[in-house]
């Protein structure tokens, strides 16, 4: 079973369904009985990075998630992703969960003058950069769909994957048995599902 867990903040059901179309057993909870019962962890998430965390830490599931994170796999999905990285700057400076080296930086910095919009919103293409069982259904330059305004930096050691947008954009990023995607897997199609059908078989 694939723990989903339920913090207050996420398109929850649009990636259970997506799930359950691969045939997959999942549960969103916030139980965290159920998430150390799971063999897979999914922490999902949309909106601001501090009231994110503020919510997570409300959930007293914060030491639960770093514990299993050391015994299982486990993926943040776009703000969800962010959360694994060490800090935010988002209004603010804010403490992540610290599970993947690096920083949440805001994106307008790095892409001004280019003519590009804040948010990223759309399709883009992504560049496979290390060989990793969770991209073993995928192929280079496939498209996914991302929708935020701030990214990771910093991590280049444990970047799988890329994609373009005036700067190269973290999409994929792995440590031990933590990944993230930066872009919603469950909104991008075939790929995206492949994605996820390889993170149950981890």
């Amino acid at each position: 079973m694939i723990a989903i867990v339920d913090y207050g903040v996420g398109n929850l059901f649009s990636l259970s369904g997506s799930l359950e179309f691969l045939g997959l057993e999942s549960e969103v909870t916030a139980d965290p009985e159920k998430i150390r019962a799971a063999q897979q962890v999914i922490l999902p998430g949309v909106g601001a990075f501090g009231d994110a965390m503020h919510r997570l830490e409300q959930t007293g599931l914060v030491p639960v998630l770093c514990e299993e994170a050391q015994k299982k796999p486990l993926l943040g999905i776009c703000l969800g992703m962010q959360l694994l990285f060490e800090s935010s700057s988002e209004y603010g400076t804010h403490k992540g969960l610290g599970l993947v080296p690096g920083h949440v930086e805001p994106l307008d910095r790095e892409i001004a003058g280019m003519g590009l919009k804040v948010p990223h919103m759309g399709w883009n293409r992504l560049d496979i950069c290390k060989d990793d069982p969770l991209l073993q259904y995928l192929r280079q330059g496939e498209y996914v769909y991302y929708v935020h305004s701030f990214y990771a930096k910093d991590c280049a050691d444990y970047t799988l994957a890329t994609s373009e947008y005036g700067v190269p954009v973290t999409g994929v990023v792995r440590n031990g048995k933590v990944y993230g995607t930066q872009f919603h897997p469950e909104k991008s199609g075939k790929t995206g599902l492949n994605l996820l059908r390889a993170f149950a078989a981890l």
